[in-house]
């Protein structure tokens, strides 16, 4: 579990012997088989996984190289940080719902705005005692300069001088919970300040992930499928490992638990579902690879239309994202394991939509 089977792996090669894994369910539902209960006892476990093992319902464990471990490391700690950016961004939301929620009117969407970001960061830094009116004392010219300023550090190159000149009219605005604006807006502050770090820490460990991509010649192959960008394809990679260790396209679609189970009985047949095995960080990276790439890539874009348009077995748009989701590391693994590049001809079979794309 955890690191500690790695430790191990590395103590089997060392004494020239095989090392397997048994999938956990696996053992789960042996326990039920064999005496219809769950009990479980480090013995009555060690018994089980023998059996299983001498069945051949086992695997052998994903040996990666340097390069590959490093990518998967890298991987994890960029999902912490999307996690944490998150929180971050909930916490301000949050804060300043209670406190001063005149400064979430300034913009449809505060929070995206790269101009409220950084008015809101010149904002809390220089206001006194939790007041944001006292701003004001630095006149609008000075608070100009300012957010020009700080923008660069929010990666924005204009600024929305509409949104600016809301959020300070707001800071007149006196609604909100007052007896905790003083406490609240320094958490604000606090927040904002995680959040521009946690930014700056994404961007690094992203910028890393394509060297690795690079060091393994995989960029531009990857690439070539339009829509698909080097982070979203290195965090998919991220999770995969090596795709030459699958035996088939299919096979890697299975190891991302999307791959679809039947639901029939005699002449019933209900509504397949995907498995929702594997690895749940897969599914998540291919997801939002998905939205990215619908928007820029006809194939994708076809596909969707017509699952979600045919007249018979219609889906949804979330279940239209998923097929397209399957196709996509399909596709994937054909273009880094046969070492072409993506064509919309081969992806399809339909020269119209090569035309289009």
């Amino acid at each position: 579990t955890g690191h500690c089977w790695r430790v191990m792996l590395d103590q089997c090669d060392a004494l020239a012997l095989t090392m397997v894994c048994v999938q956990p369910l696996l053992v789960h539902r042996e326990r039920e088989r064999e005496d219809l209960t769950r009990d479980r006892s480090d013995p009555k476990d060690a018994v089980l996984i023998a059996g299983l093992a001498a069945q051949l319902r086992c695997y052998e464990p994903e040996r990666p190289t340097a390069q590959w471990a490093r990518l998967r490391h890298l991987g994890d700690r960029r999902c912490e940080l999307i996690v944490a950016g998150g929180a971050a961004r909930q916490r301000i939301r949050a804060l300043l719902e209670c406190a001063w929620p005149a400064a979430l009117t300034a913009a449809a969407k505060p929070l995206e705005a790269t101009t409220w970001r950084a008015s809101m960061a010149v904002i809390l830094t220089r206001c006194d005692d939790g007041d944001p009116a006292s701003v004001r004392r630095m006149g609008w010219a000075r608070f100009q300069a300012a957010v020009r300023r700080e923008l660069p550090r929010w990666g924005g190159s204009r600024v929305a001088w509409r949104i600016a000149r809301n959020l300070w009219e707001a800071t007149g605005d006196a609604t909100g919970v007052t007896v905790h604006r003083h406490g609240a807006l320094e958490r604000t502050r606090d927040a904002l300040v995680d959040w521009q770090r946690l930014r700056v820490q994404r961007a690094d460990v992203e910028a890393r992930m394509v060297g690795v991509l690079d060091d393994v010649d995989l960029t531009g192959l990857v690439t070539s499928i339009p829509g698909l960008s080097a982070v979203g394809a290195a965090a998919i990679l991220a999770e995969t490992g090596d795709p030459t260790r699958f035996d088939s396209a299919r096979a890697l679609v299975k190891h991302a638990g999307l791959a679809p189970r039947d639901n029939e009985s005699g002449t019933f047949k209900g509504t397949s579902r995907i498995s929702g095995r594997g690895r749940p960080g897969l599914r998540l990276a291919v997801w939002r690879a998905v939205w990215g790439a619908l928007p820029h890539n006809a194939v994708y874009a076809a596909r969707h239309r017509h699952l979600t348009t045919r007249d018979t077995n219609r889906l949804t748009d979330h279940q239209a994202r998923v097929a397209v989701g399957g196709a996509l590391l399909r596709q994937l693994h054909a273009v880094i394991v046969h070492r072409v590049a993506w064509d919309a001809t081969t992806a399809t079979g339909v020269k119209e939509v090569t035309a289009a794309a």
